[in-house]
């Protein structure tokens, strides 16, 4: 999971993406990176850690060119660590192309081998992300020229190629700006555009929150199987690339990853939550009348906070602040090893003690993967004297790995894997566990768009992955699924 952006038009496209990226840091936190194109010519600034880490010379001219796109890393493939996989990732045959791309490629090996047998690509890391640039290259050499007719058909024979979710930006020398979704539409895309004294501007972004805080207005998603080209005049061309597109959006981007401000296919993600909350009360109502007479509902900060408040107002139990995260301790979850994951907890999250001392909780959580931050916080509550915890979860169990774009590549790691309930809630150190209904989860996001879903990738709840080349046999070697050919 990565955050893309893309600018078109102006002088200052560089400097607007690398602040477009700041609304979008919540979606990675390894490495931040921005390419600007003038005429034929790239600049680049690439660094390990936040947006805020890149440094401006202050030269004028810096980041120059009326396209730029830019990228927050977190990484699923490739090393964390590694300065030569900070996007965007720049190659300079054909044409000269910069690419920043969101999403995974769940098995590389056989498609990186079809690229080195060709002669023409050379892939030189673990990364994805330089495989789908040095595919798109080779779509490229064969098409001959950037024009847009050739960019669409290369988009079309790449949706052939590419198998996985993927959302893509990528400046093309004497093409534009290139911006692309997965046929399946499993990571985020949208579009929109400003008018101003010099022109008219256009975005592409991983969620509409960065458009809107830069000023934009927001259009709309970009379809599954879509391409959107971007001239250096704002102008704008659209074409679909692809027979095969299905809307079936990552339900996981609803219940954490995505900001609530954000509409994503149409939904409002903070509405969806809301709803989420609402039907995890009409159930615990109904199946759990015991909790009802709990004395406060507390949300584990930030991403549970609309879902509880409306978990409280349904079970007609006060809702209560009991946990301050701190500000400056980035998202847990996306730290690349499970002793930093641990670690961060403690620094990110305190207790206020006369919200638990003595009291009967409920713990609304987004999710529970690991366990990690889970049973970290029951710790911190029981510390503070509450007399009874129990955990609420506005996701299902997380039982498989997930492949798309989200670090859960094992089940081994995964702490709703071969247990009960009641054996999560001992092993988290609860009273009780009660999780979402799948059902009811796709039932929220539905409920707060009016856009036509064919379904979710709803993978690591129920094991179905939507793309078909992905069997849960035994993990290939460094913890990859075994997966089947495709055609």
């Amino acid at each position: 999971m990565c955050g893309i952006i893309g600018i078109a038009g102006g002088e200052q496209a560089g400097l607007l993406a690398l602040e477009g990226l700041r609304y979008l840091q919540h979606r990675g936190q390894d490495a931040a990176g921005i390419a600007a194109l003038s005429g034929s010519s790239f600049s680049r600034r690439l660094q390990l850690g936040m947006a805020d880490s890149i440094r401006l010379s202050g030269e004028q001219g810096e980041l120059a060119g009326n396209l730029a796109i830019g990228h927050v890393r977190y990484a699923t493939s490739g090393s964390a660590e590694s300065g030569a996989e900070i996007q965007p990732l720049y190659v300079n045959s054909p044409f000269g192309i910069c690419l920043a791309h969101n999403g995974n490629l769940p098995d590389r090996a056989e498609l990186a081998e079809q690229l080195s047998q060709s002669g023409n690509r050379h892939i030189n890391s673990n990364s994805d992300s330089e495989l789908a640039l040095n595919l798109l290259a080779d779509e490229l050499a064969a098409a001959g020229r950037p024009d847009p007719e050739s960019l669409f058909a290369a988009v079309g024979r790449f949706h052939e190629r590419f198998s996985g979710a993927y959302a893509i930006v990528a400046l093309i020398v004497g093409g534009g700006l290139l911006a692309f979704r997965d046929p399946n539409g499993i990571r985020p895309l949208c579009i929109g555009s400003k008018e101003t004294a010099a022109g008219r501007l256009r975005i592409a972004a991983s969620e509409s929150a960065a458009a809107t805080g830069l000023g934009f207005a927001h259009e709309r998603s970009v379809a599954p199987g879509e391409a959107v080209l971007f001239g250096a005049d704002g102008s704008m061309i659209a074409k679909q690339c692809t027979p095969l597109s299905r809307l079936r959006p990552c339900l996981f981007e609803y219940v954490y990853f995505a900001r609530p401000d954000s509409i994503m296919d149409g939904a409002l993600v903070y509405q969806a939550r809301v709803e989420m909350g609402r039907r995890l009360a009409e159930r615990v109502r109904r199946e759990h009348k015991h909790l009802c007479d709990a004395d406060v509902v507390i949300p584990v900060p930030d991403s549970s906070r609309h879902a509880a408040l409306e978990f409280a107002r349904g079970l007609e139990v006060p809702y209560r602040e009991g946990l301050v995260r701190n500000k400056f301790v980035g998202r847990s979850f996306i730290l690349a090893s499970q002793q930093k994951r641990r670690s961060a907890v403690r620094r990110k999250l305190s207790v206020i003690e006369s919200e638990f001392a003595g009291r009967n909780v409920i713990l609304v959580d987004d999710s529970i993967v690991r366990g990690t931050t889970c049973r970290e916080i029951v710790d911190l509550a029981r510390r503070a004297g509450a007399k009874k915890i129990h955990v609420v979860s506005t996701a299902p169990p997380v039982m498989y790995p997930n492949f798309y774009g989200i670090d859960m590549p094992t089940r081994s790691e995964l702490v709703a894997h071969d247990r009960s309930e009641q054996q999560i809630a001992e092993l988290l150190g609860a009273d009780s566990l009660i999780y979402q209904q799948l059902s009811d989860l796709q039932e929220a996001v539905r409920a707060s768009t009016a856009a036509s879903l064919d379904g979710f990738e709803a993978s690591c709840f129920d094991g179905r992955y939507v793309t078909g080349d992905i069997r849960l046999d035994e993990p290939a070697a460094g913890g990859r699924p075994a997966v089947e050919a495709t055609a």
